[in-house]
């Protein structure tokens, strides 16, 4: 019984913590010009690192509009 109420809050949390990266990842990504899909990568372990620093050093596609 135990067991299962471990399980039941551990699937919860777990999406409480999805819900809470995904959601402003996908703003910031979308603000930044591209696909809000690529927020998706926030939760693999070393792609994520890598792609916060891909995004912060790289030209925006919003950027390259004019100014």
């Amino acid at each position: 019984m135990q067991m299962e109420y471990a399980s039941s809050w551990h699937w919860g949390g777990a999406l409480i913590f999805a819900l809470v990266i995904i959601i402003p990842a996908w703003k910031i990504v979308s603000k930044a010009g591209y696909a809000g899909a690529w927020s998706l990568f926030a939760f693999v372990p070393v792609i994520n690192v890598i792609m916060l620093w891909v995004f912060a050093f790289s030209n925006w596609p919003r950027n390259k509009g004019g100014t």
